[in-house]
């Protein structure tokens, strides 16, 4: 190559550089990981949605596009939560077919068997659901009668295990009748956040017991997240960043009203964002929060700086002539990846819902990858895909590689029914690609309706499914 020519390829490399430094379309997503919250359990399982900033992100490795063995553990009961910590035994939190109360199960992490059940008291559609294990491994839920439980777990000598409840605070005096807790926490200083529907925040102080709240207004359907910027709290209406007081007590820094639509979409659950924020970023991984909004018929993501409350990009994404997700947005360095849920055919919906706008849609899938301008300011779409995504997706920032569950009609992939098929999938988060697929099961019982799935030890991937869970690994 001739020196003219060799000057000429470095200026052209040293221009898209520099585009793409604005752009922020250079490569990969940054693997930047969120914060490490010292009161959550370790190993990047400790809540439904990895950790408490809700990232859906993994530090370690999935089953990976190589063969993959799975097994189904039938447990009667929708299991959305399978959590585990830094002893690696997975604690699935379901809630029964026939009663509706929630079910803990211990489950072996080796055969997925349950070793024993702990039946809570029952609660509404959502509660139990949005629970995590704390940095001694215990579970934290609020029951059906409003207490705040801390179930410890231990496997016995004879192979079994134990789920004894070691720890119970009532919030009966904090949570009206007739509402309940859907959203869980812990802070940077092990205070226990909760939300509840009718939009009640509160905090519960660990040493004290002391429970101290604030009314939001707004109707809550989804959980909530920390960083160590504060505690988000995505309503019906806006989305908040709260911080407690000297007293303990939450206090609004700011809040951010979106659109929340004229009516509930087909595929969503209440009426407004369906997504839980997620806190991520570059830097220090939580200098942003994402949610999506609920307009018609096109959503956008929804990206703010958690420092002032300045908007670094709003923008319209999946499907322009109908899209909508109940799924919380993935975030990691630059990049947020968002999966439509439109027109998935849940079976049930909590009560004071509302009525879908249109009533059904064939569910068409889509999953989309947005990224954050370097200079934080604007975002642009790298890649959209297709794929049908039935759970929520999870990034493996060990392998750099998506991980979900395809479902797939069978007359036509985007008209659902109960014979359709369920299949594994890896996506590879730079260019969206298919890059494995491993048929999970046909019909029902393999339905994961819109669950987010778990890594442990091992690359063994725990998903949730309509009647139990699946356990995938590497054969």
């Amino acid at each position: 190559m001739s020196p003219r020519s060799t000057r000429a390829r470095a200026r052209t490399l040293a221009l898209a550089a520099a585009l793409a430094a604005v752009l922020g379309t250079a490569g990969p997503a940054r693997a930047a990981s969120a914060p490490v919250n010292p009161h959550l359990a370790a190993g990047g399982a400790g809540t439904m949605h990895g950790d408490s900033a809700s990232s859906d992100t993994t530090p370690r490795g999935g089953p990976g596009t190589a063969r993959t063995a799975s097994h189904r553990t039938a447990l009667q009961a929708a299991c959305p939560t399978v959590l585990a910590g830094s002893d690696g035994l997975p604690v699935a939190v379901c809630t029964g077919v026939l009663d509706r109360a929630p079910h803990v199960h211990l489950l072996d992490p080796v055969t997925g068997a349950s070793l024993t059940e702990l039946t809570l008291a029952k609660s509404g559609v959502l509660g139990g659901i949005y629970s995590y294990l704390d940095d001694r491994d215990r579970l934290v839920v609020v029951d059906g009668s409003g207490d705040l439980l801390r179930i410890a777990h231990a496997r016995t000598a004879g192979g079994k295990g134990e789920l004894p409840v070691v720890e119970r605070t009532p919030l009966t005096s904090a949570v009206p009748a007739g509402d309940g807790v859907v959203g869980l926490a812990p802070d940077w200083r092990g205070r226990v956040w909760f939300a509840t529907g009718h939009g009640r925040v509160g905090t519960v102080d660990t040493a004290t017991k002391a429970v101290r709240t604030a009314d939001l207004g707004e109707g809550v359907a989804n959980s909530i997240s920390t960083a160590p910027e504060g505690t988000a709290v995505a309503t019906d209406h806006a989305l908040y960043l709260l911080r407690a007081g000297a007293d303990g007590a939450p206090r609004v820094v700011w809040r951010r009203a979106y659109d929340r639509g004229p009516a509930r979409k087909p595929g969503q659950l209440s009426h407004g964002t369906g997504a839980t924020p997620t806190f991520f970023g570059p830097r220090t991984g939580s200098e942003y929060l994402a949610i999506t909004d609920n307009a018609a018929p096109q959503e956008s993501l929804i990206v703010v700086s958690t420092e002032d409350d300045r908007t670094v990009c709003r923008i319209p994404v999946l499907d322009p002539n109908g899209s909508g997700t109940e799924n919380s947005p993935i975030g990691a360095g630059n990049s947020v990846y968002v999966a439509s849920t439109y027109g998935y055919p849940y079976p049930a919906v909590p009560d004071g819902a509302g009525p879908a706008q249109p009533a059904s849609a064939p569910f068409a899938g889509g999953l989309t990858r947005i990224d954050v301008n370097r200079n934080g300011r604007g975002c642009g779409v790298r890649w959209t895909t297709p794929i049908r995504s039935a759970a929520v997706p999870k990034l493996s920032l060990a392998d750099g590689t998506l991980y979900t569950v395809e479902r797939t009609g069978v007359l036509d992939p985007a008209r659902t029914g109960i014979l359709d098929r369920y299949d594994f999938l890896t996506v590879d988060a730079h260019t969206g690609r298919v890059t494995g697929r491993h048929h999970l099961g046909t019909g029902f019982l393999f339905d994961t309706l819109q669950m987010a799935g778990n890594a442990t030890a091992g690359r063994v991937w725990w998903q949730g499914t309509l009647t139990g869970v699946v356990r995938i690994a590497p054969e």
